[in-house]
């Protein structure tokens, strides 16, 4: 037993020097073509010869028992063939074997077959896969396997038969066991190389995937800041400012100013459901789509039921708008509006502080076919105040989930109604950053302010 561990120790020593070898080589470009299994000639040529110099190796640095050498000469042909196909696996087998049926010995011919069989098996194996990487389990049992029949063909070949049973009983075990470890540290070498290069390939796709969605995000917010009105035009008896601000997941939030007949204009804020360059190619399509109605329709129930048939007919995506749609008489001070689906408009009078909510007159635009809408119609008084909304600024929430809310922005309202309404969307978005803290903007926050003056 003491003669077979140093046997053992001596071929492992010699497993050292090929693993390291095959470490360089693994770290080739020779061997990208391995990993991809598109190897050319050339490179098959190469990796011949490198592992049947190998093979070479591995017979000129073993232990000789009993007249014949104990190796790991095998372990060459079998990663060839494995690893690399049939035919280099033959290649580099032939070269060993006939480097070994040159020294001669009783084992001579036997040896050199083994050889031979260790890469043309390994080519099977390569090919049995079909394209799949092999197992670590899978190599290694092959080469444990492969030397039980190293050993099978010398007692079968070998002559005289006592002298081969001799040397089977003494090397059988360090032999199985050396190219075993042997094939086990070069397979693991191959997996962890595949590992590496899934990992790549992962965090490249990963990283194309996040420039891709950055690309499509610009476009979104690109499409979106194109819609929205460049000012809002002046009016009389009035004070009105707009707002949008996109989020990171940029959305479809609009709003729009729209000129009319003489004394009237157009007030219209929206969300469109859905993120990125769909919402905002949606966005694009509602907001031209009302702007026409709005221009054709004198009443604003029918310019939504006409927006609505046109947007319905034109999605087939399930996305669809909630809009709240007023037309500002300004000589009369009345707002007739229609609601579809939108969050309620909140109206606070001169005085009082007490908020009216403008509630929907019909559902989102989009959402079902002939739909009618009603309309209603209130009066601005000098200093009664109108702040419409979409729901990114009540949803807005903190580290702790908290919504901002309906109460907090009716608050807010109250504490600044006497401003500007310039003045009082700053504070409405100064209010929802401190209640935000740190926490991430996750849907567009547009606000409009209407007051009497």
């Amino acid at each position: 037993m003491n003669a077979e561990i140093q046997d053992l120790l001596v071929l492992l020593q010699m497993i050292c020097v090929i693993i390291v070898a095959a470490y360089f080589i693994t770290r080739t470009g020779i061997f990208t073509e391995v990993l991809e299994r598109r190897l050319s000639i050339r490179n098959r040529v190469y990796l011949i010869l490198f592992f049947g110099i190998l093979s070479i190796y591995g017979t000129l640095s073993g232990v000789e028992v009993l007249g014949a050498p104990i190796n790991v000469r095998d372990l060459g042909p079998m990663v060839a063939g494995i690893f690399c196909g049939p035919v280099v696996g033959l290649g580099a087998g032939l070269i060993g074997g006939a480097f070994r049926m040159g020294m001669g010995g009783f084992t001579a011919a036997s040896c050199s077959l083994s050889t031979v069989l260790a890469g043309l098996l390994g080519g099977a194996i390569y090919y049995a896969h079909r394209g799949r990487p092999v197992a670590v389990k899978t190599a290694v049992g092959f080469a444990a396997g492969m030397e039980v029949l190293h050993m099978g063909i010398v007692l079968l070949l070998a002559q005289p038969f006592d002298q081969a049973l001799s040397l089977v009983n003494q090397v059988a075990l360090p032999m199985i066991l050396a190219n075993a470890v042997g094939m086990f540290i070069f397979a693991q070498l191959i997996a962890n190389l595949l590992a590496e290069r899934r990992t790549k390939a992962e965090r490249d796709s990963y990283h194309d995937e996040l420039q891709r969605k950055k690309a499509e995000l610009q476009i979104a917010a690109d499409i979106q800041q194109t819609f929205l009105p460049k000012s809002i035009p002046p009016l009389k008896g009035f004070d009105l400012f707009a707002v949008s601000c996109p989020a990171r997941e940029v959305g479809g939030d609009f709003y729009d100013a729209i000129r009319l007949r003489p004394d009237n204009t157009g007030l219209v804020i929206a969300d469109v459901s859905g993120k990125s360059v769909s919402a905002a190619l949606y966005m694009a399509l509602s907001r031209t789509i009302i702007r026409a109605m709005a221009t054709w329709h004198p009443e604003v129930s029918l310019a939504l039921a006409d927006a609505n048939t046109m947007i319905e007919e034109q999605s087939d995506s399930g996305m669809f708008v909630t809009l709240f749609y007023g037309v500002l008489n300004e000589k009369n001070r009345t707002l007739t509006y229609a609601n579809a689906g939108h969050n309620p408009p909140l109206l606070l009078r001169v005085g009082s502080n007490d908020f009216v909510r403008l509630m929907p007159t019909g559902v989102a635009l989009g959402a079902a076919s002939d739909q009618a809408y009603g309309e209603a119609q209130v009066t601005i008084l000098p200093g009664d105040l109108l702040v419409l909304y979409t729901d990114g600024v009540t949803e807005a929430i903190n580290s702790k989930d908290e919504e901002f809310s309906e109460a907090r922005l009716m608050e807010t309202i109250l504490r600044v109604r006497g401003r500007p309404s310039q003045e009082i969307i700053r504070e409405i978005r100064d209010g929802i950053r401190e209640h935000a803290g740190e926490e991430p903007q996750f849907d567009d926050i547009t606000l409009m302010v209407l007051k009497g003056v």
